[in-house]
């Protein structure tokens, strides 16, 4: 029946047919609002939880600081008395809350025949980051004179590091985002005094990009060149904010990415291991490596996740702000999505024993860079298989 017709008979008065117009009117708007685009509410409730759990952060953060300027006050002034002698105050096994917030005075000295301490004063926190393109060419020149050997070794020389750590990073067509991420990572692992080496493993082929398979090549590659301590595996995507973020070995297995930017520097779900992780490498074989059958991005971390907690581990992450790292926009460039993640999901428990390093063959082509060394290998099923899959 048409409106005015239905106005005469029910006898409603001009200004209520305005005003139920009106109503009609935004209670249409409501429902498309909950029903149709319901991202609108789950980001606008989202953006409220944050800025409540930032401005928590954020108090938590000034009391840290205050803290930290009083006791490194107090460690300054007993320092002259022990810079000569052993590494007396020990920063690495002294009470959690002092542990991960204080770190040396500007005057503190060590000895090359002393291990490197955590907590240096080069360590100075938020880093400025650029993430502008840049050629390798000037990256090389910015760093000639490191003393950085072939396929990216390098070590300090006035401490003995403390550990030995390989940095592993999955690629395949992201050449201008690899200078980026030396530029800041590099300089930032030097001044944690961290023995380091990268490994690029490079996709080739058209199958599906594999981040979990490179992992695992990457993996038992590097351990064909040192006995190293941990691996950090890192996407080259994401550039730390601060340096205070160390990539030893002492906490694993751990999640050094936890806050990233295009998640607004909050952690997306609790069992979020993606980004920038790292285990030991006795923790790596233990849980027989990442699985190799994530063909397409998503899915792979939260399996790595999974045979963390069944091997009996728990992640640690970066307390305060030390977590924080922005990531390079890509859109994933057309790869696709890996749309059977979840079914594997279910089943990540049976498949830990049958998939991963145990049953991965490859053939790598191998050639060194100044940085780095590159690893590139033709993935396909057929060089993981598992019998039921």
């Amino acid at each position: 029946m048409p409106f005015p017709i239905m106005r005469r008979i029910l006898r409603i008065p001009n200004r209520s047919v305005l005003a139920i117009l009106f109503l009609f009117s935004l209670s249409s708007s409501f429902l498309y609002f909950i029903y149709v685009a319901p991202g609108i509410v789950n980001t606008y409730l989202f953006m409220m939880q944050a800025r409540g759990i930032i401005i928590r952060e954020n108090m938590r953060t000034i009391g840290a600081q205050v803290y930290e300027q009083v006791v490194r006050s107090a460690y300054a002034r007993r320092n002259s008395s022990i810079n000569d002698t052993d590494y007396g105050l020990d920063f690495n096994h002294s009470e959690s809350f002092l542990q991960t917030t204080t770190f040396l005075p500007e005057d503190f000295t060590y000895l090359p025949n002393q291990s490197c301490p955590e907590r240096l004063p080069s360590m100075k926190g938020q880093m400025e980051v650029n993430m502008s393109e840049i050629q390798m060419s000037d990256v090389r020149q910015m760093f000639a004179s490191d003393r950085i050997q072939m396929g990216g070794h390098w070590k300090p020389s006035d401490c003995i590091p403390r550990w030995k750590v390989a940095i592993l990073i999955p690629f395949r067509n992201r050449h201008e985002h690899l200078p980026v991420l030396f530029k800041h990572l590099i300089p930032m692992l030097q001044r944690q005094r961290l023995q380091f080496a990268f490994y690029i493993i490079e996709q080739a082929g058209n199958q599906p990009f594999n981040r979990a398979m490179l992992f695992n090549v990457g993996f038992l590659e590097a351990m064909k060149d040192l006995d190293w301590d941990c691996l950090i595996f890192h996407d080259v995507d994401h550039i730390p904010e601060n340096d205070r973020n160390y990539y030893g070995c002492e906490h694993m297995p751990r999640h050094f990415a936890a806050k990233l930017d295009k998640y607004m520097y909050l952690l997306p779900y609790n069992e979020f291991f993606g980004g920038v992780s790292g285990l030991t490498v006795e923790q790596f074989r233990k849980i027989n490596g990442f699985p190799n059958a994530f063909w397409g991005w998503g899915g792979e971390d939260d399996d790595l996740w999974n045979r963390v907690q069944y091997a009996g581990y728990n992640v640690t992450r970066p307390e305060g702000d030390l977590g924080k790292y922005k990531s390079i926009p890509h859109h994933h460039r057309g790869e696709v999505q890996f749309l059977g993640r979840y079914a594997l999901l279910r089943r990540s428990k049976e498949r830990q024993t049958m998939d991963g390093l145990s049953n991965l063959n490859y053939s790598p082509n191998i050639t060194y860079e100044t940085f780095y060394k590159n690893i590139t290998v033709h993935l396909m099923p057929e060089l993981a298989l598992v019998n039921d899959y």
